[in-house]
């Protein structure tokens, strides 16, 4: 058996360091044995990284990967250097095992397990510059490197060329300050488009604000109509009021001049009883005299 349980590549991991972007890479574990291997992944910095899976089975003459995605960074260190390390723990597991299985007392060093362990070492890549435009003959184009067309030139002569000093001063001439190619960028922008732009621009204030306008002279009208209808009611209101005090003030009138005429008519004329004595007293006279 191998003192190698697990084949690695690469031996080394390469992140793209961006400030304030992730970056990612990928590891392959190879099992070119006839044996279950578990792994697990541990780093010097766990806040850092997230590998995923960071424990896992690899199977007979099989492969499997796992990712490990660096976190955005603030700052970058000033010489690009990372001390953080990784480290890849393999031991022989019993066949038919799966992720399930796996605990931490499996990779445990007094376990009595053989254990296989390999570190791996972060590096730092700094990311390719963009291209640069340059300008020749008014047209914006890129500047092929320098390599590149003297390899051009070994393809197309079969000889090693090297560009006359003359050709150099040239392109040194032809290669232009940035506030010059600012300047010239500003020059070959067309005028004529802001021109045209402009009174689009305004046209489209000037609707703007009298659609403004005429919203908000609407809006003034139906203020005053509101107003004239508030004061309607208000006035139809204090008219029904006004009614309503006029009506009771009759109906108490016409209740007293009921009580009066009742009054009236129970004083006209002399009392029954009144009469009845009057006649008897009548009565009683006439006979006396006729006595």
């Amino acid at each position: 058996m191998s003192t190698e349980l697990l084949e690695i590549q690469p031996q080394e991991l390469k992140f793209t360091f961006e400030v304030k972007k992730q970056s990612s890479c990928s590891i392959r574990l190879g099992n070119n044995s006839d044996q279950y291997v578990a792994f697990k992944v541990k780093t010097t910095s766990p806040k850092k990284y997230c590998v995923r899976p960071n424990t896992g089975i690899v199977k007979p003459k099989t492969t499997c990967d796992f990712t490990v995605t660096m976190q955005a960074q603030r700052v970058a260190s000033p010489d690009m250097q990372c001390k953080d390390k990784f480290l890849i723990q393999s031991t022989i597991v019993p066949f038919g095992s799966t992720e399930e299985d796996i605990t931490s007392d499996m990779f445990a060093k007094d376990s009595g397990k053989y254990i296989v362990e390999k570190k791996l070492r972060v590096i730092l890549i700094i990311p390719p510059p963009s291209p640069v435009l340059l300008p020749i003959n008014g047209v914006l184009k890129q500047d092929p490197p320098f390599e590149a067309s003297v390899q051009k030139d070994r393809v197309l002569s079969g000889l090693e060329n090297i560009p006359p000093p003359q050709r150099v001063d040239e392109d040194v001439k032809g290669v232009e300050t940035a506030e010059e190619m600012d300047e010239s960028r500003a020059d070959s922008i067309p005028t004529y488009n802001v021109e045209v732009l402009k009174p689009v621009k305004n046209d489209v204030e000037l609707n703007l604000a009298m659609d403004f306008e005429d919203l908000k002279s609407k809006l003034n009208v139906m203020d005053s109509k509101l107003t004239e209808a508030e004061l309607t009611i208000t006035k139809l209101t204090e008219e029904r009021s006004m009614t309503t005090r006029e009506k009771d003030r009759l109906k108490h009138e016409l209740e007293v001049l009921r009580r009066k005429n009742n009054v009236k008519t129970a004083q006209v004329g002399f009392p029954l009883l009144f009469v009845c004595m009057v006649a008897l007293i009548s009565v009683a006279v006439g006979y006396l005299m006729h006595i």
